[in-house]
Formats: structure tokens, C-alpha cells, sequence
């Protein structure tokens, strides 16, 4: 998704009314309720809040020229790297082992036997097409954002193809922009 993501991808930048502000922080707050305490101190009702508009149907929401969150078309938004580094129990956590490690930092997808081997973990509750951060065996921090493909439950008795779409990882074109001026 941001393999290559440069300032030469923004298509547009709005400023939003105080309407659409409220809906998307009504949105962040519904799909992740840990946020729910910070969320004033990371989206001030103050401060103006753009809407970068990217190819391929992307949105980042950015405040203060930092982006903290991104959606394609018009599904959940999902926290930057950095935002979920800071936070880290905002969102359900996938463990991919080893030895997927280094293809998931060259921005391939996380197939299901990667999560479903001794290295691996699933978070059972998670359903299909829910953002999730993938984990590495023995890492401390997420090395991506996904978007599951099938729930948990299937990934685990089907085994096979592709179980997360990798959405967002560590060293990709988004977590390169510090700021978007």
C-alpha cells in the first residue's frame, strides 16, 4: 500500500468543518476505545484537522503535519506505525514467526501459516476484514498494520493463502513522512 509512498502521491489537502471532524473522531473512538482517554490530546477539537487525499482511494487524517491515521475508500481508519507504537494496546494483535519476518518488512502479505505455526498467535475474537497490528516472535514493537482477509477462526482451520493483507510497515513510503508540510 505505502511501498512507495511519496509527497508526490497527495492529490489533495482539506481542511475539514467541524462536522466531518466530529465524525471521524467518532469513528476512531468507536474502533478503538483504548484511544478513547488520549484522544483529545491527539486530535484537538481546537486544532484543524486535514484531509491529505491520496491515489489509489486513500485518506490520511493529519493534524499539526503529522499523519496519525489513514483509510482506503471509505473503511475504518487505522493508526499510523508511529501513532501505534505509542500506544500499543489500541488495536487486536496478530504474532507472525521468524521467519516471516523479513518478507512482512518487504511489504508482502501475512499468509496464514506464518500466524498459525509454533511462532505465531491469533487473537481468536478478531472477524474478517478488521484492522489488526501484526507482531513479530520476540519483538517488542508492531513491525505492520493488516487488514484481515478471513476471521481468525478461519485463517486457523483453513491454513492456507493469504490470511492479512499488509497494509502499512515499519521502513515503507508512510513511516518514512514525518511530517506532511
Amino acid at each position: 500500500m505505502f511501498k512507495k509512498f511519496t509527497y508526490e502521491d497527495v492529490s489533495a489537502q482539506n481542511q475539514v468543518k467541524a462536522s466531518v471532524q466530529r465524525r471521524i473522531r467518532q469513528s476512531i473512538a468507536e474502533e478503538y476505545p483504548g484511544l478513547e482517554p488520549v484522544l483529545e490530546d491527539l486530535i484537538p477539537k481546537k486544532s484543524p484537522l486535514v484531509v491529505v487525499k491520496c491515489q489509489n482511494h486513500l485518506n490520511l487524517v493529519v493534524v499539526n503535519n503529522v499523519p496519525l491515521f489513514f483509510n482506503i475508500r471509505d473503511g475504518p481508519y487505522m493508526p499510523t506505525l508511529r501513532l501505534l507504537h505509542q500506544y500499543p494496546n489500541v488495536m487486536k494483535k496478530f504474532q507472525v514467526d521468524r521467519g516471516a519476518i523479513k518478507f512482512v518488512l518487504s511489504g508482502a502479505n501475512i499468509m496464514c501459516p506464518g500466524l498459525t505455526s509454533p511462532g505465531g498467535s491469533l487473537d481468536e475474537e478478531v472477524l474478517a476484514e478488521r484492522p489488526v497490528a501484526i507482531m513479530a516472535e520476540g519483538k517488542e514493537h508492531a513491525l505492520a498494520i493488516g487488514f484481515t482477509k478471513m476471521s481468525a477462526k478461519d485463517i486457523k482451520n483453513i491454513n492456507k493463502g493469504i490470511g492479512v493483507d499488509n497494509m502499512h510497515y515499519l521502513n515503507d513510503g508512510l513511516w518514512k513522512v514525518l511530517t506532511l508540510d
